[in-house]
């Protein structure tokens, strides 16, 4: 995981296990975030069980909210062009 900082693009993103299958769920379009300056991420409607790891992937600009909302207001998380590549660069996930 990067060391703070959102310059993804010339870092070489390691991820653990956790981060990818967060990323993989957002991926997969079943997780939300809210729209504040530390964000909480939402699974299948159910809050994330790792909001620290959520916290490090969006403050490293790995995922991010669909579209500005209110504040704390839940919208869709989407994976940023560094999170794809991230996600891309990293083995495929069983299931998760």
């Amino acid at each position: 995981m990067p060391q703070g900082g959102n310059d993804t693009q010339h870092n070489e993103i390691e991820l653990n296990h956790r981060e990818r299958a967060t990323l993989q769920a957002v991926a997969e379009g079943v997780a939300e975030i809210t729209c504040s300056s530390v964000p909480d991420l939402f699974v299948d409607g159910l809050a994330c069980c790792d909001q620290a790891t959520a916290g490090r992937l969006a403050q490293a600009g790995l995922i991010a909210p669909a579209y500005s909302g209110r504040p704390d207001e839940r919208v869709p998380a989407v994976l940023t062009d560094a999170g794809k590549r991230a996600l891309q660069d990293t083995p495929a996930l069983a299931g998760r």
